[in-house]
């Protein structure tokens, strides 16, 4: 599997982390701990299309969101961490 870092262009996967689910959604700060052991500790195991986390950290040391499938490990997409401009999408065809 093969990433195309919006930075450095495509490279292999051993210069990246995964680092988490990127669809979850941090608690406020007076939520119950039930709300909070959920967050921390609990994961969901998705089949299909994901958002991922990933660390470029053997190149740009950028922070990456990845659209994958994991089943195929397809990815869809890759984008910078906190962008939201479809500008910033690189369509990205590897397996």
């Amino acid at each position: 599997m093969r990433l195309n870092c919006p930075h450095c262009g495509e490279r292999s996967l051993e210069e990246f982390t995964y680092r988490g689910d990127a669809t979850l959604r941090r608690p406020a700060a007076d939520a119950s701990a039930k709300s909070w052991v959920d967050y921390v500790y609990l994961r969901d195991n998705p089949a299909g299309r994901h958002e991922e986390y990933w660390y470029h950290g053997a190149g740009c040391r950028a922070w990456l969101v990845v659209d994958r499938d994991t089943t195929t490990h397809r990815v869809h997409s890759v984008r910078a961490a906190g962008s939201t401009s479809e500008n910033t999408r690189l369509n990205h065809e590897h397996a």
